[in-house]
C-alpha cells in the first residue's frame, strides 16, 4: 500500500472521481467538500481515505491550505458547474462564483506544485466552463503572496464518459496537467438505457435472483440493491408539461419522449425534474410488462448510468439530495480511464479487476418508498404566461399567448395574442388583427367557404361561454384552477377548433398566399394553420378584454 501514488480530491460530492482512480489502484488519502451528505457518501465508500467539510473559499493563504490539506501526487477536482451549466438560465447565469471555485482550485494546485510533491493535476467541469478558464495564471492572479511561477494548463479537452465505457453520453471540459486516456468503447459498443433497465430490472416488482452490473463484472443479492425498489411514477400535468416542452418547444428542436432506449443515457443532472424539456422520463410498466403510466428513473438506474458500481451507496435523506449527489459526481468510468493513463505515464501497473467495495449500507434507502401524489403548486402573482398554441409550430411560426405586458406591481393584467417568427436568436413577434386578417381570407373564396367561416363561428361560440376578465384569467393561472377556462385549458381549446376546421393532415403545409404582407420586411407566407391560431387566440382575448 505504501508504494501507491497519493490522489486527493477537491469538491469530492459522492466521490465518483475518487471511486475511478481507487478502481486503478491509487491510494486516496484527502478528500474536501462542504456538503455533509457529500463527505458521508465519500466516508462510507472510502473510509480509508480522510475527508474533510471544509469550504475552498476559506483556504485564501498559504497556511490555511496546508493546516487542512495534506500533500500528495495527484490533485483531482470538479468544481460546481451551475453557474456554467447551459440549463441554468439558458446559459446566462452569474459566473462570477463558477470563476472564483475554479481559481481558488487553482491557487491550491500551484501552492502544492511549487513544494514538488505534486505530479498531476485534473479539472473536470461542463463544456461551457473551458471558456472561463485561462490557460495560464500568474502566481499574483491566484492571490499568492510574494513571488512564485505561473500555473501552465498543459491540457484541454471536451470528453464525452460514453467513450470510456459509461452508460451516458456526458461531455465534460478536462484541463489540467496530465496525460490523455485512450477510448475504450466506440459508438457501437456504448452501453445503453435498455442494458442499465436489462441488468437492474424493473422497480415495480422486486425479484429474488442475482442482481448483475451493467458496467463491472459484478453481482449482488437482490436485497442488497439500494435505492431501486420504489415508486418514482409521475403526474399526468408533469409528464404533459415535460412532453411539450421535448417535443413542441418554441425555439429549441425536438427530442424523444419517453426516452429511446437504444441510446446511452442523456446527461443526468442534478436536479429531480419531471416537467421540464431537461426531465429524463420512460414508460412505467407493471410485473406482466404493461404500461401504467410513466416514470422517472430511480436513483439506483441513474447511478449505473454514472457508472457507479451497483453496490455504492448514497448517503443522502431524501431522493433529492441522493440524485445531487450523483448528478453532480464525475463518471467512475471516466475517471478510471484518466488514472490508468497516469499509472501508465509512471511506469505503475494499474490494476486488472474491480476491487470490491464493504458491504457497507446507507442510512437512508429509498427501497419500499411510496411516493405522494402531487398537485400543482399556486404560483407568485407576478408570475408571466407565455406559452403558443401546442403543437402548431411550423416554418418556425407559432401564435402565442401571453401576459408579459402587465403592470404586475398596479395589479393590471394585460393578455395579447401575437405571431412569433424568425430564428431563436433573432425572433421577432407582431399582432395582427382580426380585420386584417378576415381582409386578407376574403380575397381566397376557397378557403373562405371550405374552412374560415366555421373557425370563426367555433371560436366565438367557445369563447362567449363564461369568458373571464384579464384578472380572473391571470388569477387561475397562478391558483391554477384548470379545470374551468384559464390559460393552460384555452391554448388546448384553441387547437382543438383549428385542428377541426384545418386538419394537420391536409393543411400543415398550406401557406396563405401573399400573407407574407400581414408582417412588414417578412419573406415567407404565413401557414394557414398558424394563421388560423392567430385569429382564434385574437378572439379569445378580445372575449377576455370584453369582461373587464
Amino acid at each position: 500500500m505504501s508504494n501507491k501514488i497519493t490522489v486527493a480530491d477537491f469538491f469530492c460530492g459522492a466521490g465518483g472521481f475518487s471511486e475511478g482512480f481507487r478502481q486503478e489502484g491509487f491510494n486516496v488519502v484527502f478528500a474536501l467538500d462542504n456538503w455533509k451528505p457529500a463527505i458521508d457518501t465519500h466516508e462510507l465508500n472510502h473510509p480509508e481515505c480522510k475527508a474533510s467539510l471544509t469550504d475552498i473559499l476559506t483556504l485564501d493563504t498559504p497556511k490555511k491550505i496546508d493546516d487542512v490539506i495534506p500533500d500528495f501526487d495527484i490533485m483531482i477536482g470538479s468544481p460546481p458547474c451551475v453557474s456554467f451549466s447551459g440549463s441554468n438560465k439558458a446559459g446566462k447565469a452569474d459566473k462570477s462564483l463558477g470563476i472564483q471555485l475554479i481559481e481558488s482550485y487553482l491557487r491550491i494546485v500551484l501552492w502544492k506544485k511549487s513544494k514538488g510533491k505534486l505530479k498531476h493535476w485534473i479539472m473536470e467541469n461542463v463544456p461551457n466552463s473551458s471558456n472561463y478558464t485561462q490557460d495560464t495564471y500568474t502566481w499574483k492572479e491566484l492571490g499568492l503572496p510574494g513571488n512564485g511561477p505561473d500555473l501552465i494548463i498543459k491540457q484541454k479537452e471536451i470528453l464525452d464518459a460514453a467513450n470510456y465505457g459509461a452508460p451516458q453520453n456526458r461531455l465534460r471540459f478536462v484541463c489540467g496537467d496530465y496525460p490523455l486516456p485512450e477510448k475504450t468503447h466506440n459508438e457501437k459498443q456504448w452501453t445503453t438505457y435498455k442494458d442499465v433497465f436489462k441488468s437492474l430490472g424493473n422497480p415495480m416488482s422486486s425479484t429474488t435472483k442475482k442482481i448483475s452490473d451493467p458496467n463491472y463484472d459484478l453481482k449482488i443479492d437482490s436485497n442488497k440493491l439500494t435505492d431501486h425498489y420504489y415508486d418514482t411514477s409521475v403526474e399526468e400535468f408533469e409528464w404533459k408539461r415535460a412532453k411539450q416542452l421535448k417535443k413542441d418547444h418554441g425555439f429549441m428542436g425536438k427530442m424523444a419522449y419517453p426516452e429511446r432506449l437504444e441510446r446511452p443515457s442523456r446527461t443526468v443532472m442534478a436536479t429531480m425534474s419531471a416537467s421540464t424539456r431537461e426531465s429524463m422520463i420512460f414508460d412505467s410498466t407493471d410485473s406482466n410488462g404493461k404500461h401504467i403510466g410513466y416514470r422517472l428513473p430511480t436513483i439506483r438506474e441513474i447511478s449505473a448510468f454514472m457508472s457507479f458500481p451497483i453496490n455504492y451507496q448514497f448517503e443522502g435523506k431524501s431522493e433529492g439530495n441522493k440524485y445531487r449527489l450523483v448528478g453532480n459526481a464525475v463518471c467512475p468510468k471516466l475517471s478510471a480511464a484518466l488514472a490508468k493513463a497516469i499509472a501508465k505515464s509512471e511506469n505503475k501497473q494499474p490494476t486488472s479487476t474491480l476491487i470490491k467495495l464493504l458491504d457497507n449500507m446507507p442510512e437512508c434507502n429509498l427501497n419500499g418508498t411510496k411516493r405522494k401524489p402531487k398537485t400543482e403548486k399556486p404560483k407568485k402573482f407576478e408570475s408571466k404566461f407565455q406559452r403558443h398554441i401546442p403543437y402548431i409550430k411550423i416554418v418556425g411560426m407559432r401564435v402565442q399567448i401571453s401576459n408579459k405586458e402587465s403592470k404586475f406591481e398596479k395589479k393590471k393584467i394585460k393578455w395579447t395574442s401575437k405571431i412569433h417568427y424568425g430564428p431563436p436568436k433573432n425572433h421577432k413577434e407582431k399582432e395582427i388583427d382580426n380585420a386584417k386578417i378576415e381582409n386578407h381570407i376574403a380575397s381566397y373564396t376557397t378557403l373562405t367557404d371550405t374552412n374560415f367561416s366555421q373557425l370563426k363561428k367555433d371560436s366565438l361560440k367557445e369563447f362567449s361561454k363564461e369568458t373571464p376578465s384579464s384578472e380572473e384569467f391571470h388569477r387561475r393561472y397562478v391558483m391554477r384552477e384548470n379545470k374551468k377556462l384559464c390559460p393552460e385549458t384555452s391554448i388546448e381549446i384553441v387547437k382543438r377548433i383549428v385542428d377541426k376546421t384545418f386538419p394537420a393532415e391536409k393543411f400543415q403545409q398550406t401557406p396563405v398566399p401573399d400573407s407574407k404582407k400581414l408582417i412588414k420586411g417578412h419573406s415567407v407566407d404565413i401557414p394557414i394553420r398558424v394563421l388560423a391560431a392567430l385569429y382564434v387566440t385574437n378572439i379569445l382575448v378580445s372575449q377576455i378584454k370584453s369582461q373587464d
